[in-house]
């Protein structure tokens, strides 16, 4: 197990893109919502949209909804759009951290000598904006940017515990079949909500356990701050390792405006 075989999954997924006026027209349309919604002072409708971007309502629907299932555009429960959470993943790459997370991070680091990830959601997935990599030979080593699901990772259970129901209905419909599994989960993210953190107790990788605690903006989860490594390290210490990663978070947290 080196630079532990815990290493994330990494997919590439591409699609040949051929020269014409179509894939730039869409392109354009893409760049036309997010700029528009960007401007705007208020969540926007659809309608809204269609009338700024002088385009097709039944084009403009599926770019919008291709936007939401990715991240990169946010619905809520009356239909209104704002930017999303990937937007945020993007910037945060060429953007300096906000030094109270990054500060808690290396603290996390410091105390367990583990690795400690900064974590976003994007549509249905999670992202590594930051991370700091135990120096130890034996470590976990997920890639900055690298789009992995939600369910069972900890920090996406962070997310989908603290998401909007409606969301969170619909996320488990699309994705688990079976209805007591779906009530399983549930139940497991209604825990998370109690605990205030989440576990990964090998569900994604045999040899992983990580501990995942909520950073908070306001009222909204912005980020996921995870600490992560081999079993082995973690069984010892997974309750001061709990206690420490839901400090750290509280302390990176925003209070309310």
């Amino acid at each position: 197990m080196s630079a532990l075989a815990l290493a994330t999954d990494r997919t590439t997924m591409s699609e040949p893109v051929s020269g014409g006026s179509h894939e730039h027209r869409t392109v354009s349309r893409v760049t036309g919502i997010l700029e528009y919604v960007a401007r705007a002072e208020r969540s926007v409708r659809l309608a809204d949209i269609v009338s700024e971007l002088e385009a097709p309502r039944s084009s403009i629907h599926g770019l919008v909804h291709g936007l939401v299932s990715t991240g990169y555009l946010r619905v809520a429960e009356d239909g209104r759009y704002t930017l999303g959470p990937a937007i945020s993943a993007l910037l945060m790459r060429q953007s300096p951290l906000d030094q109270h997370v990054r500060s808690a991070m290396e603290a996390l680091n410091l105390e367990f000598d583990e690795t400690v990830a900064l974590v976003t959601i994007a549509g249905d997935s999670i992202v590594n904006t930051d991370v700091i990599e135990s120096s130890k030979a034996v470590r976990y080593n997920p890639t900055i940017g690298a789009r992995r699901p939600l369910y069972p990772t900890s920090a996406g259970k962070c997310f989908l515990a603290y998401a909007p129901a409606s969301y969170r209905d619909k996320y488990l419909e699309r994705n688990f079949s079976s209805p007591s599994r779906r009530a399983a989960i549930r139940a497991e993210l209604e825990k998370v909500l109690a605990d205030g953190f989440a576990f990964n107790g090998g569900d994604t990788l045999p040899d992983l356990r990580a501990v995942s605690a909520p950073v908070f903006d306001g009222q909204s989860v912005s980020a996921v701050i995870t600490v992560a490594g081999p079993t082995s390290r973690f069984l010892d210490k997974l309750d001061i390792i709990v206690h420490a990663t839901r400090d750290a978070a509280a302390r990176a947290s925003k209070p309310p405006r």
